[in-house]
Order: structure tokens, then C-alpha cells, then sequence
């Protein structure tokens, strides 16, 4: 089969690849449609995970079933699926009552396979281990564009809001509005946040969010965020942040705005560096009660599910994240360059097949 992937550090191109086996409880999938991610960018043009040599990318799809291991119950071929970014092995004794979440449940990061440990979805087939636990019935009446958003987009920006502990009434601060920071502006109205400060500089994710439930955008053109935001807020900060973009140094100036006993919800992609910054008199010389997590999103069925119930209740539409549409799985390239160099009308591409 031939896919779209890494060639190396800072280089990719079509590759020709075997086409995935699959066993007992796995499913093979064709797919309907794809979409490129920032991680991507991490992983191909910063080496964010290291060097990989001829690893299809793509984690974001919508696919048809072409093919189910025996064992598989609940999918036939010819199912239209939202198959979720992060697809956990649900039979690992760790993730027993170890207190491990899912998507840790062979290790660390474990349950991000698709172009991390095996091919992703940028490819004529592709492999998804087990089917019963990590697809979802794409729902009558949505469109892939849609879907597409869910899983990653989505489920990850909301978990900001999770990984935060937003409390009903809260202020929150949102570090950047690309499509993961939207979804985590999404998340925070979800979660009853009563003033949402979107940070981020381009017009049209600084629209978007107003129209996601922001109250106000902090754009850091216009001088230090943490100054903006404690002028915002009478010198006090914030009662939570997501971290849903930038480099390090957007970490120490979350915990600079956050106020004493608030949390950080970091879902970014650190890609470069060795290490991260927590400034010493911001965190009240380690004695703040100012509380960093941060997670790499649930994977899994019921995720999708969840999430598809949510925009099929119009509680949102993901569908306003893309701002491009392109036809065919030859455009897959063109839409991966397009997040590389990132104009400020690209929101998120999307790639129908």
C-alpha cells in the first residue's frame, strides 16, 4: 500500500508500505477522512520523539472497516468509524486498578501508536488494535468534517478544561487558540467557567473563540500575557489555565498568573528543550498550592462516544475548526504543509478521501 509519512528528521514523502495485518481482535480500515495536526509538525520538522525513518503519519481519521479479526464483536466491514488518536491496549494488566489511565497502559504515552510506534492513518489501509474498545460508530447526520475534529481536536481541549478542575463561576485563562486551545475554550464554558481569556494574536481563532464562549482575548502582541492578565483580573490571576500551545516558557507563565491554590491543565506538545521552567518566586517559592497537570488525552470508545454525543446534542460544532477542505489523499501533503507554515487564515485542514 503506499502512504504519506517520515522519512526522517525534517523530511517526508510517500512511501510504500505492507499492508496491515491484523489479529484476533483488530480491525483493518480504508479511510474517509484524515486531517493533519501540529504534533505532526513536532514530530517531523523538531524530532520531538526522535528520530523515525519511513513511519506513516496521521492520527486524526474517520475510516470505513474493511476487515475484523474474529474475535471482533461489535464492527463489520462497511462501519463508518471515528477512530480515536489515542487507541490503548484495554487487556494490559497495569491499567487494572494500578491507578494508570488507559492511554499510559504499556507505559508512558503507550496508547499514542498511530505515527509514534506503528504506521498512522495517512495510508491506503490502516491497522487498529483493539477494534471493539477503540472505534465508535460515526452517528447518522455527521458530517466528516465533524467527526474528523473528534478524534484528537476535541477530546484533547476538553481534557484542558478536565485536567484544570474548572469549577462552576471560575476565571480561566486559555494559552493558545489554535484548534486544540478552541476545543479547550469549549471545554471551559462545558465545564461552567464564567470568564474565559483566550491568549493568542490571529483574527480569525480570536473570532472563533469569542464565538466558542470567550469573554476577552489576551493578545501577546500586546505586551507580556501574565501582565495582561493580572490587570485583567485586579492583581489577583486566574482560578485555572489550560497550557494549549507555545514554548516552555508559556509553562512558567501560567503558573506566574494562576493564583495561590489554582490548577494548570497542560495539554501542549513540548517538543524542544530538556527542560521545563517553573519560576520559583511565582510558585511562592514551592509553596503556592498552585497545582500542574498534565495529560496526554483519554483514548479509547467510549471517549469517542462521549464526544460524538455532545455535538450530535449541539452542545458545540467542531465542524467551525476547518477552515480548508481538500479532496483526495494525494492532498494529504499539501495539507501537512499548510500547518507547517501556518497562515493566519489556516485554522485546520481537513483532507476528504
Amino acid at each position: 500500500m503506499r502512504g504519506f509519512g517520515m522519512l526522517k528528521i525534517n523530511s517526508t514523502g510517500w512511501i510504500e508500505a505492507e499492508r496491515p495485518a491484523i489479529g484476533p481482535f483488530d480491525a483493518l480500515l480504508e479511510p474517509l477522512a484524515l486531517a493533519p495536526c501540529t504534533s505532526d509538525i513536532h514530530t517531523v520538522y523538531e524530532g520531538a520523539i526522535g528520530e523515525r525513518h519511513n513511519l506513516i503519519l496521521g492520527h486524526e481519521a474517520v475510516g470505513r472497516v474493511v476487515e475484523v479479526g474474529r474475535e471482533v464483536r461489535d464492527f463489520k466491514p462497511g462501519d463508518r468509524v471515528i477512530v480515536p488518536a489515542i487507541t490503548p491496549e484495554w487487556r494490559a494488566v497495569r491499567i487494572q486498578g494500578c491507578g494508570v489511565p488507559a492511554c499510559h497502559s504499556e507505559g508512558a504515552l503507550s496508547g499514542w501508536k498511530f505515527s509514534n510506534t506503528k504506521h498512522g492513518s495517512f495510508a491506503e489501509f490502516f491497522h487498529v488494535n483493539d477494534a471493539d474498545m477503540n472505534l465508535a460508530l460515526l452517528p447518522e447526520g455527521m458530517t466528516l468534517e465533524q467527526a474528523v475534529m473528534l478524534p484528537d481536536m476535541v477530546t484533547t481541549g476538553i481534557h484542558g478544561a478536565e485536567l484544570a478542575d474548572i469549577s462552576v463561576g471560575a476565571t480561566v485563562a486559555v494559552i493558545g487558540i489554535g484548534p486544540v486551545g478552541l476545543m479547550a475554550v469549549v471545554g471551559a464554558v462545558l465545564r461552567g467557567a464564567a470568564r474565559i481569556l483566550a491568549v493568542g494574536s490571529r483574527k480569525k481563532c480570536a473570532d472563533l473563540a469569542i464565538r466558542y464562549g470567550a469573554s476577552e482575548i489576551i493578545n501577546y502582541k500586546n505586551g507580556d500575557i501574565v501582565d495582561q492578565v493580572l490587570e485583567a483580573t485586579n492583581g489577583i490571576g486566574v482560578d485555572n489555565v489550560i497550557v494549549a500551545g507555545g514554548p516552555p516558557e508559556v509553562l512558567a507563565q501560567a503558573v506566574n498568573m494562576v493564583k495561590a491554590g489554582g490548577t494548570i491543565g497542560n495539554i501542549n506538545y513540548f517538543g524542544e528543550g530538556d527542560t521545563l521552567p517553573i519560576p520559583r518566586t511565582g510558585w511562592a517559592y514551592g509553596m503556592a498550592h498552585k497545582s500542574i497537570h498534565g495529560g496526554l488525552t483519554p483514548g479509547g470508545r467510549e471517549r469517542m462516544e462521549r464526544m460524538a454525543a455532545l455535538v450530535m446534542n449541539r452542545r458545540f460544532d467542531p465542524g467551525l475548526l476547518v477552515s480548508h477542505v481538500f479532496r483526495g489523499i494525494d492532498k494529504i501533503s499539501e495539507a501537512l504543509e499548510m500547518m507547517h507554515h501556518k497562515s493566519e487564515e489556516v485554522i485546520k485542514p481537513v483532507v476528504i478521501v
